[in-house]
């Protein structure tokens, strides 16, 4: 997530943060507790939360929440979220949390299971959904989504009388030709080891019809589609279309560099539209947005963005609930995406004419979301993440064939999933 990046931005956290979980389990919500509450979320970069929330407390004198505002690393973030939680003081009544936390913490019993008919879940995009479900319960609600762009050059494409790539094969021809000869690099993602990595290693994987877990983290599903995955991504840096200092980029140094007009393609999250549109960007005009390419058509992205959930150990958790409901209201979703330029989770808002003239990238953007896909999910979601970065970059790296990443990749995840 972008303020929380899903989509968007690093789930780096000291491994002593992620130990207690055995014997914890979802503690049931009670009914009523309205009254004052703590609203918690990583830093708000657009500054548009405020006054949603100022609107809120107008018209709820009894009920006003308190924006608390973590630092903007998603990392950072998390590690305080947890400490606070796990003291069960109940400081934070509403977590604004990233979609791949939401397994962990309602495994070690952090977050509140949720009544479904007091939100309007039907009016969803329906992947997003899934992203707030544990064990067959949903324990948060969808508030911003996110999924993967691929970026290209429309005007370099045009004169040379090609189209955006579909498959791998067209992108890394392209990358690999045509960049050279109009001075360009080929192609960026977020290749630094941190939670961008495991979700451009995802993307492909899933994209080659795999996938890494199965079963909520119970049962590891590494196989030949990974192996193909890796290498497609070690072939791109190997023939030098994916260039060496791709492979230390996260979300805003891959924008930055496209935006110089220094790549044909980039693989990031829908908030570059708008600011590679911008006065300042130097490929203004020039670029468009399409589906990530997969091995022979349109491939899969993961799902960013966040969740609203309700602390377990909240007083006031029927106030909570009521604000989590104006937060997802059509109204204020409307707001979410036109002041803080963030992907809303409202279906409708994607096919209204006035928002797709002033935002036309979203029929694109929706249909990205509906193939979507989310990251693996596993109540130690930290600790699968740190082991695809550890093992992608170093097939990055060429440190490790795509075959070694995988056998490696497998052994580390199956340890994890049977950690008690």
């Amino acid at each position: 997530m972008r303020w929380m990046t899903a989509a968007g931005r690093g789930l780096l956290v000291l491994a002593v943060l992620v130990a207690g979980y055995a014997g914890v389990g979802p503690r049931q919500a009670e009914p009523g507790g309205r009254g004052p509450m703590t609203l918690v979320t990583a830093g708000d970069l657009t500054q548009y939360l405020g006054p949603l929330l100022a609107d809120w407390n107008a018209r709820h004198p009894r009920e006003k929440v308190t924006l608390v505002e973590l630092p903007d690393s998603a990392d950072e973030t998390r590690s305080q979220m947890i400490t606070e939680l796990r003291s069960g003081r109940g400081r934070y009544d509403i977590l604004n949390i990233d979609v791949a936390w939401t397994p962990e913490f309602a495994a070690a019993g952090w977050i509140a299971p949720l009544d479904r008919s007091r939100f309007p879940l039907d009016s969803f995009l329906q992947p997003v959904l899934d992203t707030a479900t544990f064990d067959s319960r949903l324990y948060a609600v969808p508030y911003v989504t996110n999924a993967g762009l691929l970026y290209y050059r429309k005007d370099v494409l045009e004169k040379a009388g090609e189209r955006p790539p579909r498959t791998w094969e067209e992108l890394a021809r392209q990358a690999r030709t045509l960049a050279p000869e109009y001075g360009l690099e080929g192609y960026a993602g977020q290749f630094l080891p941190y939670e961008g990595l495991t979700a451009n290693v995802t993307e492909a994987v899933r994209s080659a019809g795999g996938r890494l877990l199965g079963d909520e983290g119970a049962r590891v599903t590494v196989d030949g589609d990974a192996r193909q995955a890796l290498a497609f991504l070690s072939r791109g840096v190997r023939e030098g279309w994916i260039p060496p200092e791709a492979l230390r980029f996260k979300e805003e140094e891959s924008r930055e560099a496209f935006q110089q007009g220094r790549y044909l393609f980039l693989r990031n999250w829908p908030y570059v539209y708008a600011m590679a549109g911008g006065e300042d960007s130097r490929v203004a005009g020039d670029f468009g947005a399409v589906r990530l390419p997969g091995p022979e058509g349109p491939g899969t992205s993961v799902l960013g963005g966040s969740n609203l959930a309700v602390n377990a150990d909240s007083r006031h958790r029927e106030s909570a609930n009521r604000l989590i409901a104006y937060l997802t209201s059509e109204r204020v979703q409307r707001r979410v995406l036109t002041e803080g330029a963030l992907p809303p989770v409202r279906a409708d808002l994607y096919r209204d004419p006035e928002l797709v003239r002033d935002h036309p990238y979203l029929p694109t953007l929706r249909r990205s979301i509906m193939a979507a896909e989310p990251r693996p999910k596993s109540p130690r979601y930290d600790q699968v993440s740190l082991a695809v970065q550890a093992v992608a970059h170093d097939v990055l790296a060429q440190r490790q064939t795509p075959g070694q990443a995988v056998a490696r990749l497998e052994r580390e995840l199956t340890a994890i999933a049977r950690r008690d």
